[in-house]
């Protein structure tokens, strides 16, 4: 049997929080009728509808079981079945380190978000592996820069960040 560890619980609160306020925060910013919303993978929790109450609220998952608007995998050009340039804004909270291909995840947020749109994204950092798996990524605030160079602004927080350089997670918002 796996224990989980004081730090894992600790860590994970952390990310929970840092994920309530990233969402919450952007909700105040920009939450309006007739913003459109897209979700990623928010699976058994409330993400976006918890504090984005004024906006339309669409969501994807790669689990057929979620019941997501779109079933897809944010990996692949999913052009077919999201237009370009669509969404206000997209929520990608801890997602990140569970895709296979973090740039092509990144490529396709930035092909359905219109001109002036709003990515908030957490990412783990300084946490142990977690399901769903696979989980195959910590990136630094350097790699998330890299990630995110095609984007107009980019601002990274980190979050639990007492070891110096290795916080517990990033929160970012980047504007296409």
């Amino acid at each position: 049997m796996n224990k989980i560890s004081t730090v894992d619980n600790e860590n994970l609160k952390i990310i929970r929080d840092g994920v309530t306020q990233i969402i919450s925060g952007s909700a105040s910013l920009y939450d309006k009728k007739g913003l459109l919303v897209l979700d990623i993978a928010p699976q058994i929790w409330n993400g976006a509808k918890e504090f984005y109450k004024k906006s339309t609220i669409e969501t994807l998952d790669i689990d057929i079981k979620s019941n997501a608007t779109y079933i897809a995998d944010i990996t692949d050009n999913n052009s077919s079945i999201i237009e370009s340039d669509k969404y206000d804004i997209v929520i990608f909270t801890e997602v990140l380190e569970h895709t296979l291909n973090p740039f092509s995840a990144i490529n396709e947020i930035y092909r359905i978000l219109k001109k002036g749109g709003v990515l908030v994204m957490t990412t783990p950092f300084n946490f142990r592996i977690h399901n769903p798996l696979p989980d195959c990524w910590r990136i630094s605030e350097h790699g998330l820069r890299e990630l995110l160079k095609n984007f107009k602004t980019i601002k990274i927080e980190s979050n639990g960040d007492e070891r110096f350089l290795f916080p517990v997670q990033y929160k970012t918002l980047a504007i296409k």
